[in-house]
């Protein structure tokens, strides 16, 4: 599909069909993905692919853990409240349905090969994410173009030391968040709602004239 369609469609997907997605198409996404730029081509992402239904469960258990006390800060525990906006209903349902996800890719990252320019700014570290989640992004759109629904997601960074073991993923390795697979139960939407180029992109200083059209 066009890529710019690509871009303005792939928005979360909450609702999956019970149907297996195949070795093959996730081939095909991966292959797209891993050519995501990554810092001084190191390639230190990793991906492992959660189909076992007990690791499902189990992965389920730990996500809801970090869900729930979160959701009863958001909503004051009123889940059933009319008020509630449908994303956080639609969150919540996919939360409580996590292990019925065709595939859960956890993705991971060798820490040697990340490198975190900003780490002694005395604030919260971004710039090592910098070679894990462009090749994430890249993912999502390779699925979109496979007809894939997709949930990128990092409350299991959380739980990382029991979802290291029970993926039994190596000490040196971190994970960095979760994508949920599958065919989508709704139509992708027609175009996502998001805020202006005039709101986010400004010229010279952060509160400039924004791009001429």
């Amino acid at each position: 599909m066009d890529l710019i369609e690509a871009m303005q469609t792939q928005g979360t997907c909450r609702s999956y069909l019970d149907r297996d997605v195949p070795d093959d198409v996730l081939y095909k996404a991966f292959d797209a993905a891993r050519f995501g730029p990554q810092g001084g081509n190191r390639q230190p992402v990793r991906f492992v692919v959660v189909r076992d239904a007990a690791k499902k469960r189990q992965l389920k258990s730990w996500y809801l853990d970090q869900w729930n006390p979160y959701l009863e800060r958001l909503t004051g525990g009123k889940i059933g409240a009319t008020a509630l906006p449908k994303s956080v209903k639609a969150a919540d349902e996919f939360a409580q349905h996590y292990d019925a996800v065709p595939a859960l890719v956890v993705v991971c990252a060798e820490i040697s090969g990340l490198l975190a320019t900003d780490r002694d700014l005395g604030r919260l570290s971004i710039v090592g994410g910098g070679s894990v989640y462009p090749i994430v992004q890249n993912f999502l759109l390779a699925c979109r173009n496979e007809g894939l629904g997709t949930t990128l997601t990092t409350l299991l960074c959380a739980a990382e030391a029991s979802v290291k073991d029970l993926l039994q993923i190596p000490d040196d390795v971190a994970t960095a968040a979760t994508i949920a697979v599958g065919w989508p139960a709704r139509p992708f939407p027609s175009k996502l709602t998001r805020r202006a180029v005039d709101d986010i992109v400004h010229v010279d200083s952060y509160d400039g004239q924004t791009l001429a059209r």
